[in-house]
């Protein structure tokens, strides 16, 4: 029984696919001796490979569920990986005029500052969206040239460290041993969690699948429809300003140029974990799925010696099939309800 129920989740298919290529790499990857220990050890299926593959997974799949949020509404952020890097930036920089001080303080700060740019780049986002009734496309396309360029003009150009306490805390090894680095992986799971109860869990939730599945019928209802959709887009914001503090803290420093091309990513793990662009439709946790599923492509691609350049195409690839399946299935599923009616 529990095994049907499995089979028949949403994420099915996306497990099976990951399995599936999971195996692949483990047979193809080949060995190499462990230095400490004298034993082969595979090339993918070991501790050091699956935590690395995670958190090169984690920055954008973080952002990927607060875009799925979005996507279910029926809207679309282009502008997360700008956010990305003017939270990173600003961060960076406040640190920097503050010194040395109270690590503690400094890393409440450092989070603050990026999850507050990031709440405010998506308020703002929403408040066009609504305000001014123009596609959403088009505002966070916009935006996303905006708020780039001001992190551009406000780093001028640089790439700003940030204090060793922040990498110390996002490069935690929390007992796994040296050179592992669970930390932004296990943000990113506490992330897919929060966002799955928000929107399967909670009355905000169910308006979000309301607005997009049927936005006149929400309306009729006495949804909130603009209020709802503000809020996704500051959640999108949120989760860009969440990315960009354990990004920018694992990696040492922050500039204009982070997260470049990373909205291209955080799309694809959306579309490619089920989540419809016409809206209604979307999962926190197949976000996160895709996301997993693109990063053991580009894996794939590196074990196996292909020629790395072909990594978009494959990609590209992979998100047409997975919305032509996506569409497939649900013709097929309205069709049983339509036999069985």
């Amino acid at each position: 029984m529990i095994f049907r129920k499995a089979l028949a989740s949403p994420q099915a298919g996306l497990v099976l696919v990951i399995v599936l290529l999971g195996v692949i790499l483990t047979l193809f990857a080949g060995t190499h001796v462990d230095q400490r220990t004298g034993l082969p050890v595979n090339n993918f299926l070991n501790t050091y490979t699956l935590i690395q593959t995670a958190t090169d997974a984690s920055f954008f799949a973080i952002m990927a569920v607060g875009a799925t949020i979005v996507i279910v509404s029926g809207g679309i952020d282009l502008s997360v990986g700008s956010v990305y890097a003017l939270a990173g930036v600003t961060t960076a920089m406040v640190l920097r005029s503050m010194g040395s001080g109270n690590p503690l303080i400094m890393v409440l700060v450092a989070f603050a500052v990026a999850a507050g740019i990031g709440l405010a780049c998506g308020a703002i986002n929403g408040a066009l969206v609504v305000g001014l009734g123009v596609h959403p496309f088009i505002i966070t396309l916009g935006t996303m040239w905006i708020v780039r360029g001001i992190a551009f003009v406000a780093s001028n150009a640089e790439s700003i460290l940030l204090p060793n306490v922040l990498t110390h805390v996002a490069k935690a090894s929390l007992g796994f041993g040296d050179a592992l680095y669970p930390v932004p992986m296990l943000v990113m799971l506490l992330v897919a969690v929060l966002g799955s109860i928000y929107l399967t869990r909670t009355v905000h939730g169910r308006h979000v699948f309301a607005v997009g599945g049927n936005p006149e019928a929400s309306r009729f209802s006495g949804v909130p429809i603009g209020r709802v959709k503000l809020r996704v887009y500051v959640l999108s914001g949120l989760t860009a300003g969440i990315a960009a503090f354990m990004g920018a803290s694992f990696y040492g420093s922050a500039s204009c140029a982070d997260a470049t091309g990373y909205e291209l990513y955080v799309i694809a793990s959306a579309v490619v974990g089920g989540a419809s662009l016409a809206g209604g439709k979307g999962s926190a946790v197949s976000a996160l799925l895709g996301a997993l599923l693109i990063v053991l492509i580009r894996q794939s691609i590196r074990t196996l010696h292909f020629d790395q350049n072909y990594e978009w195409i494959i990609i590209g690839c992979a998100i047409i099939i997975a919305v032509v399946l996506d569409q497939a299935s649900a013709r097929l599923t309205a069709r049983r309800l339509a036999a069985k009616a």
